[in-house]
């Protein structure tokens, strides 16, 4: 067997992982491995304009496709620009490998330039990382990384490599198996825990399925709709559930929490049996966690066991894997069948009486043939787009009505940033999901303050002949900091007007791309309509009305049941 660099065993070991697509940014401490990837050409890099663009990119990559997003970048500066895109993955468990350079090994402590402790920095946004300090362990600590990566809860890990570890020689072979003492998910539910729950759920007259990203994380949308078709017990989605169940379907809720429809908010807190799968009770959700859903019996289902009690006190955990826990659920309701057929009847009722809810409160604003309202372009968008067109959003009003207003019947349609909240994902984002997939249309929706965080990509759009669309929603403001203003800071509107953006058509256009301005709703149809036929990347800048708010609205720290309404 013969030696071979460093910086090859990490291209031949990302070939046995699979990988196909590496995001990233050269530097002075990678030259070894961007040398290796020059020969690489079954491994496609796709050359972003900043690193916090390229864990985007690889995050929604992996959102989108379900496979390890892969980072390459510098050392220092390069690495540190990469802690926002690893707390955004982490915090939505989102499975994402970066490679970062560092300096050599003997030069490690000493202030070198271009020198960062990205290990230290990152420890508390990544679910594990490693410094690579002998070259015989790389292909194990590769492994290693892309096992943890995308297993149990999955996450973001980061590979520190120093100069002189690239630049070293190793006798390549890659691992078949790992093993990690200390680390070994549980995939399978206890079976007399599911019997508990299952025995619960039929003994219930108003129960609610809330339901969060573990759904998609695990691909068990299909034993969710299985589940819920079974009982009839309706579905409310968590932002990062969205997609997860249909919203075609009858006991659709839609989204709950903060700016949650009227009826799951109200489903949820006159419930008697709360069944959480795949979610974690986050504060946008619960509002006041003393009054979250006070009349029910708390079921929570998740492979992450932390998670369990952390935020709300639970009645009746299983730890396991969503999609496995669901498929033993089933199997023992079919055991059961006029125990479910009574089950049926007993909550038909409580359908009833969340039908009237979702008949007389739905999400609704006031339409105008003067002001473009956003919900309306985001209507307008679902309506035109293919039916596996997938949306990613950037932080803020954007993201919140197409939540409400875009209808996903599938998982891995809607990309976002949910847990951290990122100002300035979406665009990467797409930009990443497009590389996965490049014959489907990929949206990005978007405020004009946020889409400016990381416009550089329009670069790498352009450059990739990348199928993006921007759709801005424009209101010359920080909408939803503007919104919080106007509603508890009596409208003192303290540094939200943004009235010297860029003209974004001109924008578009200077970095080779196409752009329109739309200021008036008859226009909104057909800009989209031509949008969508124009091959590559896209703005189109909607001035919307800036006094639109998303409603409704919960006040943070609010019982959920306090909503603000139109």
């Amino acid at each position: 067997m013969t030696k071979i660099k460093g910086a090859l065993a990490l291209i031949e070991s990302l070939r046995c992982e699979g990988v196909k697509h590496v995001f990233g940014y050269p530097g002075g401490a990678v030259l070894d491995i961007f040398d290796m990837l020059y020969d690489a050409k079954d491994i496609e890099f796709i050359l972003v304009r900043h690193e916090q663009g390229a864990v985007h990119a690889a995050d929604g990559y992996a959102r989108a496709s379900g496979n390890v997003g892969v980072c390459v970048v510098t050392s220092g500066p390069g690495a540190t620009n990469t802690v926002t895109g690893l707390a955004t993955a982490y915090m939505d468990s989102i499975p994402v490998v970066v490679f970062s350079g560092q300096v050599s090994t003997h030069l490690i402590g000493n202030d070198a330039f271009q020198e960062a402790d990205i290990v230290g920095i990152t420890r508390s946004c990544t679910k594990h990382n490693f410094l690579v300090k002998d070259v015989n362990h790389l292909p194990r600590i590769i492994k290693e990384a892309f096992y943890i990566a995308r297993t149990g809860r999955p996450g973001p890990v980061l590979i520190d490599l120093p100069k002189d570890v690239m630049n070293a020689q190793v006798l390549f072979k890659y691992p078949e198996e790992v093993h990690l003492r200390g680390y070994s998910p549980t995939y399978k539910g206890h079976p007399g825990q599911i019997k508990r729950i299952v025995d619960t759920i039929l003994r219930s007259k108003r129960p609610v399925i809330y339901a969060g990203g573990g759904i998609i994380l695990s691909n068990a949308a299909d034993e969710l709709r299985e589940f819920a078709r079974t009982t009839r017990i309706p579905v409310a989605l968590t932002l990062m559930g969205l997609g997860a169940y249909p919203a075609g379907e009858r006991g659709f809720l839609g989204m709950l929490g903060m700016h949650g429809t009227y009826y799951a908010n109200m489903a949820v807190h006159e419930s008697d049996c709360l069944i959480s799968i795949g979610a974690r009770f986050d504060d946008r959700v619960t509002g006041k966690i003393d009054e979250f859903s006070p009349k029910a019996k708390v079921i929570h289902i998740d492979i992450d066991p932390t998670s369990i009690s952390k935020n709300v006190k639970v009645d009746l955990p299983v730890v396991g894997d969503c999609r496995n826990v669901l498929t033993d659920m089933l199997a023992l309701l079919e055991n059961r069948s006029k125990d479910v057929d009574e089950l049926r009847r007993e909550i038909e009722p409580w359908n009833k009486e969340i039908d009237y809810w979702k008949e007389h409160m739905p999400l609704k604003y006031d339409s105008s043939d003067q002001l473009i309202k956003p919900q309306y372009v985001i209507e307008t968008i679902d309506r035109l787009s293919p039916e596996d067109a997938i949306i990613t959003t950037e932080v803020g009003q954007n993201q919140m009505w197409t939540a409400q207003f875009y209808k996903f019947n599938k998982p891995r349609l809607f990309l976002s940033s949910g847990g951290l909240g990122t100002m300035g994902y979406g665009f990467p984002a797409a930009i990443g999901a497009q590389i996965a997939f490049p014959e489907r249309t990929v949206i990005d929706i978007a405020g004009d303050g946020s889409i400016q965080m990381n416009i550089q990509e329009l670069a790498t759009a352009v450059q990739y002949s990348l199928n993006v669309k921007v759709m801005i929603l424009n209101n010359c403001n920080l909408g939803m900091v503007r919104q919080w203003q106007c509603l508890f800071y009596r409208k003192r509107y303290s540094h939200t007007a943004m009235n010297f953006s860029p003209d974004f058509v001109k924008l578009a256009e200077a970095y080779g791309a196409n752009g329109f301005l739309v200021d008036k709703p008859s226009d909104v149809e057909s800009a989209i309509k031509e949008a969508f036929k124009i091959k590559g990347p896209v703005f189109v800048d909607f001035r919307v009305d800036p006094d639109e708010h998303v409603y409704p609205m919960v006040p943070s720290g609010a019982p959920i049941k306090n909503m603000l309404l139109v």
